[in-house]
């Protein structure tokens, strides 16, 4: 995208280019890639090493769970000293020009990456069919010309269910699919297609890093640091207000001005697309009917299912996906019965595989994304990696500070660890053992080293590249990611500074 399609307004109010005349914003795919390049020669540079691991119990749920966690003081070099990565190896080996395809086939289908990339392709298919019905934007600017001056509610109410469901459940990847409904009914309203970004995404992750019972990361960090279960909840609720309040504030304040001026949004590519396609099914209008109805009906079915099943069987990407694959299914044969927008059986397939195409991009991301996490030598603890030095390392950066200083340092690192391991449990289950007793000898509580880990964690999720939800979003909202961070990364800052505040706040009332 060149310096023509990105631009922000002066104090004065006229629109100026965000970037001078010759320069361009780099792909997200250039800034991947050059990632990848750091990791590679960080493998030179610093030496790879190993720790312990043990099982331990704690509750969930008032279950008692497991978890391989690693031993503290267990760490040491790898005895293997060349332990950097080549440019190429073969027989199935790591080299850095096989990053993409390790990246591309890792994991399994619970996570990163096959089962996360499957899952934004899936989803996007099964949207692809729900959009071509038409149903869904007819109904909705329905609904929209209806809600006259409660449209204002629209933003702070839409934000507060996702923050509530990040805090709640840990709604993360499940945004992929919600931002899908939302960026069009956006967009109509006259915003643009980052507000719909904030007001999903964004906004469950705020609320997933001031969760009070997240089952992701509060409660898996408290077990590991052997803190009682769900304890300190009415800090962290306090904290979620707050947080929560800022985020609204300044997304209306984004959204107002949009939509006042639109030559302030910086996602213009995304807005001309979303505006053409609902110019498109406008010109193509048939009569709301029955089968518009019944493909409404059988969506809203679909999403209160899927609730339904994260919150009482902890359904997750196998299951979700699949449900979302049986809605489109069925909003394709309701399309194809009524003859909604003149759909046939063709059309269903035709729809669904532009779908997948559209997404493509977003799933391919993430797996080069999970590549430079297997150069730096992957994130088990047992095997020689970059990752274990440079967890040993934070240890030394403890010496001689205060226990506030201490604190900060934690939320630092775990800000910045993050980038590289992106889940919430699997950062627990890598950090806390080493943070807890460090706690313990810089004379910050637990509480507090739970407290810096969750907003580490919690807050960088709306910025890094190598989180498959961020990116997915990013992805069918069609915003390149890094206008996302031109776009977002002031607010970032003003939430770092206030998860400082509250993780200093938290040591000076002795916060356990």
């Amino acid at each position: 995208m060149t310096r023509k399609s990105a631009l922000r307004a002066s104090p004065g109010g006229d629109s100026t280019p965000l970037f001078r005349l010759g320069e361009q914003i780099p792909d997200t795919f250039v800034i991947v890639f050059f990632v990848a390049i750091l990791a590679a020669l960080a493998t030179h540079l610093v030496p790879a090493g190993t720790f312990d691991t043990q099982d331990i119990s704690y509750l969930q749920d008032g279950a008692e769970k497991t978890r391989t966690v690693l031993v503290a003081d267990s760490y040491r070099l790898s005895e293997d000293t060349d332990t950097g990565v080549t440019l190429f190896e073969g027989g199935g080996g790591l080299g850095f020009f096989n990053f993409m395809f390790e990246g591309l086939t890792a994991g399994s289908k619970w996570g990163s990456a096959i089962g996360v990339m499957a899952f934004i392709l899936i989803v996007g298919g099964a949207f692809g069919v729900i959009i071509r019905t038409g149903a869904i934007e007819q109904g909705l600017k329905r609904a929209i010309e209806r809600m006259g001056h409660r449209q204002s509610l629209f933003i702070p109410v839409i934000f507060t269910l996702f923050a509530l469901g990040g805090a709640v459940y840990g709604l993360g990847e499940e945004c992929i699919a919600f931002a899908m409904i939302l960026t069009p009914i956006v967009v109509m309203m006259g915003y643009n297609a980052m507000t719909a970004v904030m007001i999903t995404y964004m906004a469950s992750q705020i609320g997933f890093a001031t969760s009070w019972m997240n089952p992701f990361s509060v409660a898996v960090a408290q077990g590991i640091a052997d803190v009682p279960l769900l304890s300190g909840a009415g800090f962290r609720m306090a904290m979620w207000a707050c947080f929560v309040l800022v985020g609204i504030f300044f997304t209306m304040r984004y959204a107002a001005r949009v939509k006042a001026d639109p030559a302030r949004s910086l996602s213009h590519k995304a807005d001309e697309y979303w505006r053409a396609h609902l110019s498109e099914v406008e010109q193509e209008r048939t009569e709301f009917g029955i089968g518009s109805w019944l493909v409404i009906v059988t969506f809203a079915l679909g999403i209160v299912w899927v609730v339904w099943g994260v919150m009482a069987w902890g359904y997750y990407i196998p299951e979700i996906a699949t449900q979302f694959f049986i809605i489109g299914l069925a909003a394709g044969a309701i399309g194809v019965a009524f003859r909604l927008r003149g759909m046939g059986v063709n059309e269903v397939a035709v729809s669904f595989r532009q779908g997948v195409k559209d997404l493509v991009p977003a799933a391919v991301i993430v797996g080069m994304a999970k590549g430079i996490v297997l150069l730096l030598g992957g994130d088990d603890p047992t095997s020689p990696s970059v990752l274990n030095t440079i967890l040993h390392a934070i240890a030394g950066l403890f010496d001689h500070l205060p226990d506030w200083g201490s604190a900060w340092v934690m939320l630092s690192f775990q800000s910045m660890f993050n980038f590289l391991v992106s889940s919430g449990s699997g950062q627990a289950a890598l950090t806390m053992p080493l943070m807890a007793p460090l706690a313990d000898l810089a004379g910050v509580t637990r509480q507090v080293a739970v407290l810096a880990f969750q907003l580490g964690d919690g807050m960088t999720n709306m910025l890094i590249p190598t989180s498959s939800a961020l990116i997915g979003t990013l992805g069918v909202a069609r915003i390149d990611w890094v206008l996302w961070v031109v776009h977002i990364w002031k607010l970032a800052l003003i939430f770092f500074v206030m998860s400082s505040v509250a993780v200093i706040g938290a040591v000076m009332i002795g916060y356990v």
